[in-house]
């Protein structure tokens, strides 16, 4: 079976979009700024970013992800059929690998507050998610 390729492409530029308004969503309401702040004043954060144009950089990898989620639900589908359980799948185990093992140990190790890295382990989890339900929205063959 042939997969569509430029429906894969349209549905992880959709999931990117998704993704990206997750991150900041969760970036501003559920880490908030404040705690950057905080982490920042007490020396944990650079004030600066080590890389220019970081945000810029961060959505382009954000759109990479979901771009890669959008591939892994369409050659997934062919053993588990279509549809929003075989995304939510995908997008789960995705967003696992993505988000929990990294931010897991940050968790661990981090010497400021947990709620820095539980926020990043959701904006990646979830954002995994919705990228890869918007992904399987998007795919026809």
């Amino acid at each position: 079976m042939s997969l569509n390729r430029g429906r894969i492409w349209l549905g992880g530029l959709a999931g990117g979009v998704v993704w990206t308004i997750w991150s900041f969503l969760v970036g501003h309401f559920v880490i908030t700024d404040a705690r950057y702040l905080a982490a920042q004043n007490a020396g944990l954060f650079l004030k600066a970013p080590r890389y220019p144009f970081f945000v810029v950089q961060w959505i382009a990898l954000l759109f990479i992800l979901a771009i890669a989620v959008a591939h892994l639900y369409a050659w997934s589908r062919q053993g588990l059929g279509p549809g929003p359980g075989t995304a939510l799948r995908v997008g789960f185990l995705a967003g696992f690998f993505a988000g929990f093992p990294e931010n897991f140990a940050q968790a661990t190790w981090f010497a400021g507050d947990r709620g820095l890295p539980f926020g990043w382990m959701l904006d990646m989890w979830f954002g995994a998610i919705l990228a890869a339900l918007v992904a399987g929205w998007v795919y026809k063959d």
